[in-house]
């Protein structure tokens, strides 16, 4: 869909204190990560939905606490369940999904596919309660798979991309293409106001270990000689850190209104065998990588082209990835127990 180009004083209208916001999967890595950012934007009223399979209800305190947060522990899969959690509710963030890393979306579709039922469900609940905004955490999987196959190229996917002869990467990748264009179609038919947001390769604090760089820097918080590498390690990513995401999730609630799909990613082009040794040179881990071809890597050649958000945003991203993998590894050190992330390491690679 074509999209206006929307001035940026859109953005002083938009007053956070006034709207009452529902983030579904808000306990998640990057949800959490969000509930954050719009209660320093001075939220009138937050409410969370998350039925805690991959969220951590840790991840929203203190604001549980101090009753800054509602958190409703749910199945958005219940019938009834959309429909409560839109309850006089402005503004919906739809994070909740069935998902995981390479790991788990290669190996367990038929889980996938019911997020084809969740975002329809959790879309006709919004039109039904006459929310005035809906944006949609899309993802990069939309686009299709046959253009991200050579690591030769240099590529930047562009939204148009995405259009008639899709092919999107798997079933999570189709479930998230149908309910962006449930919400054009909502928007053209209905006038649900609403934004897709294609997220590429998030990481940071609170990301999980089924994620590939959350899963290098668990390897080196191990010290696990030798070092595996899912693939031969020439796979292209643009690994982008959760605050950027969650500002432009944020921006585009204040900006766009067509259901324009946009996507929120770095342009820094880096190999998962760069990622591999940054990690290992960042902690001080001396060990022999070896490269598991055998494993799932999904597409070769995966990065955004941030044009769009630039131009319709204001949007770039504000952390490189050498800072934003500092961070992490940090979070990382500093938080976790050697005897439970043994307990759990090899399972979180390819399970929720």
């Amino acid at each position: 869909m074509e999209s206006k180009e929307i001035s940026p004083a859109t953005h002083e209208t938009f007053d956070w204190s006034q709207r009452r916001v529902l983030v579904t999967g808000g306990a998640s890595f990057i949800g959490s990560h969000l509930v954050e950012l719009l209660l320093a934007k001075g939220v009138r009223r937050l409410r969370v939905v998350d039925d805690l399979s991959t969220g951590l209800r840790e991840n929203l305190e203190p604001y549980l606490s101090e009753g800054r947060v509602e958190l409703r522990v749910e199945d958005l899969l219940r019938d009834g369940a959309a429909r409560e959690a839109m309850r006089d509710i402005d503004v919906v963030f739809h994070l909740a999904a069935i998902h995981g890393g390479r790991g788990y979306i290669d190996r367990h579709q038929s889980e996938c596919a019911q997020n084809l039922a969740l975002d329809g469900l959790v879309t006709r609940a919004a039109v039904s309660a006459g929310v005035d905004k809906f944006v949609f955490a899309s993802s990069g999987c939309v686009y299709p798979v046959e253009l991200q196959g050579d690591v030769h190229r240099e590529l930047y996917l562009r939204e148009e991309m995405v259009g008639p002869g899709f092919h999107a990467d798997g079933l999570y990748g189709w479930a998230k293409l149908m309910a962006e264009l449930t919400l054009e179609a909502c928007y053209r038919e209905q006038g649900l106001k609403s934004c897709s947001c294609r997220l590429f390769t998030a990481y940071g604090e609170r990301g999980l270990e089924s994620h590939a760089l959350v899963a290098m820097i668990s390897r080196a918080f191990l010290r696990l000689d030798p070092f595996e590498v899912w693939g031969d390690g020439t796979q292209i990513r643009n690994w982008t850190y959760v605050t950027d995401i969650v500002r432009g999730l944020v921006l585009a609630a204040e900006r766009i209104d067509d259901a324009t799909a946009i996507n929120l990613g770095t342009e820094e082009s880096i190999t998962v065998l760069e990622a591999a040794r940054a990690v290992l040179s960042l902690t001080g881990h001396e060990a022999k990588i070896i490269l598991r071809t055998d494993m799932p890597t999904g597409p070769l050649n995966r990065v955004a082209s941030n044009e769009l958000a630039r131009r319709l945003l204001g949007w770039t991203p504000e952390v490189s990835f050498s800072e934003g993998l500092r961070r992490t590894a940090r979070w990382y050190f500093d938080t976790k127990r050697r005897e439970q992330v043994e307990r759990e390491f090899y399972n979180k690679l390819i399970e929720r």
